[in-house]
């Protein structure tokens, strides 16, 4: 695996948590922050079953109903690309992140077990396990509104999403700018 702050690769870093934890609004959080501050975001975002970007009859679904294993869809602002994995592997991270142009910074939503370096999103009352950084060495923080003296981390204040964006940035070597 290569290493993923390695130079000419995208910088990234990984929202990381147990179901219903709040990483998808985290996530979304950040990338305004990001934007709002002129930087290049992008995100990949790992989903454990089966999912859809299309909808039943548009185009593209249909395309794919009569058996395209891969479809794009282009415009003039934008375009997505669909490709069937049927039995094959579920992608690596590694893979996905080549797939992206040059950006400023990636946001990784899940992906909880790689070695990317990220923070761990934590509620109590959704919290049925150990917190992830007793055992994983890329957790660089936890952010949570509720205390975690168990953990040698810092834990951030998930309402303070300027100070979550400096961290990152940070922690990154990417100069904070406001």
């Amino acid at each position: 695996m290569r290493d993923l702050g390695a130079p000419g690769l995208n910088p990234v870093f990984g929202i990381a948590g147990f179901k219903n934890a709040g990483k998808t609004t985290l996530v979304v959080d950040l990338v305004r922050e990001f934007t709002r501050r002129g930087l290049r975001v992008g995100t990949v975002k790992h989903a454990h079953h089966a999912f859809d970007i299309d909808h039943p009859g548009k185009d593209s679904w249909l395309h794919r109903e009569a058996g395209a294993r891969e479809v794009i869809v282009a415009s003039a602002r934008r375009w997505a690309h669909v490709r069937e994995l049927e039995e094959g592997p579920e992608p690596a991270l590694e893979e996905l992140l080549e797939h992206l142009g040059p950006l400023d910074l990636v946001l990784v939503e899940g992906y909880k077990r790689d070695a990317h370096p990220k923070l761990e999103v934590r509620r109590l009352e959704t919290a049925r396990e150990p917190p992830l950084c007793l055992h994983d060495a890329g957790i660089r923080a936890i952010v949570s509104d509720d205390p975690h003296p168990e953990v040698a981390v810092p834990v951030l204040p998930r309402r303070e999403v300027p100070g979550i964006a400096d961290f990152i940035l940070r922690a990154l070597g990417i100069p904070t700018a406001p």
